[in-house]
C-alpha cells in the first residue's frame, strides 16, 4: 500500500536494446578503470589514511534504480561530526584534502565498483538520498526509470552550480534521450569539466544544500533533516 506523500514508482518502464547494450559496456569499461587505475586507489586511500585516518572509504545509503536502496562507496574527504570541536557543517568537517579530491573528483572513483556490482551506470542521474523519495513531483521521480551514474548530463552542465528543479530537468531529459551517442558526449564532457573543476559546490557552500521538494510542496511539508556528510 502507498505510504501518503510518497511518490511511488510504477515498476520498469519498456526495455530497450541499449540499455542491455549499456550495461555491457559498464561492466567492461568498469572492470577495466578498476584495474588500470589500482595504483591511483592505493595513492589515494594512503592519503585518506594519514590525512583522515580510517576508514578510507565513505558509506552512504542512496537511491537506485526504480527507487531501490544502495550502499555508495567513495573516498573519505570529511572528519566525523564531533559539536564539541565545532564540526558540524560540511564547511567545518572538509579538510584541504578533501576539497582537493573533491575538486579533482578523485573522491568519486571508489563508485566504479558500484558500477560493476550493478547499483550504477558510467552515466545516468546522480544517485541521491533516499528521503528525497518522499519530496520528488512525480515528473521528478522519473529519474529513477535508469541507473543512477557516475556522472550525467547535469554534471556536464552546470554540476552543484544548478538548482535542484534545473538538475532534475537534465535527469528527466536523459531519461527520454539517452543513447549511445549522447553517453559518449556526455562522457567527454565529464573530462573537461572534471580538468576545468566547474561546479564543484553550490554557490557559499561546502557541497550542495539539502532538496526540500518543489517550492510548493516543501511549504506543505516540515523540514527533515538529511544525513550529513555529502548531498552531491
Amino acid at each position: 500500500m502507498p505510504v501518503a506523500g510518497v511518490v511511488t514508482l510504477e515498476g520498469p518502464p519498456r526495455s530497450v536494446p541499449f540499455d542491455r547494450g549499456k550495461r555491457a559496456f559498464d561492466v567492461v569499461a568498469a572492470a577495466v578503470l578498476l584495474a588500470l587505475l589500482a595504483p591511483v586507489f592505493a595513492a589515494v586511500a594512503l592519503l585518506v589514511a594519514v590525512g583522515l585516518g580510517r576508514p578510507v572509504l565513505f558509506r552512504q545509503c542512496r537511491t537506485g534504480r526504480y527507487g531501490e536502496p544502495f550502499e555508495l562507496v567513495k573516498f573519505r574527504t570529511m572528519r566525523p561530526p564531533d559539536p564539541r570541536r565545532g564540526l558540524v557543517e560540511d564547511a567545518d568537517r572538509l579538510t584541504p584534502l578533501g576539497r582537493w579530491l573533491r575538486s579533482t573528483s578523485l573522491d568519486e572513483l571508489p563508485t566504479l565498483w558500484n558500477v560493476l556490482r550493478g547499483d550504477m551506470s558510467l552515466v545516468g542521474p546522480r544517485p541521491l538520498l533516499p528521503q528525497y523519495l518522499a519530496r520528488y513531483s512525480p515528473t521528478q521521480a522519473r529519474r529513477h526509470e535508469v541507473r543512477p551514474g557516475v556522472t550525467g548530463l547535469a554534471q556536464v552542465r552546470g554540476r552543484n552550480g544548478l538548482s535542484w528543479e534545473a538538475k532534475f530537468d537534465l535527469d528527466v531529459e536523459y531519461v527520454d534521450s539517452r543513447c549511445l551517442r549522447l553517453d559518449l558526449s556526455i562522457l567527454a564532457a565529464t573530462v573537461r569539466t572534471v580538468l576545468r573543476r566547474e561546479g564543484i559546490s553550490a554557490a557559499g557552500m561546502a557541497t550542495a544544500p539539502e532538496f526540500l521538494g518543489s517550492p510548493a510542496e516543501a511549504a506543505r511539508r516540515p523540514m527533515a533533516t538529511a544525513q550529513r556528510g555529502d548531498h552531491r
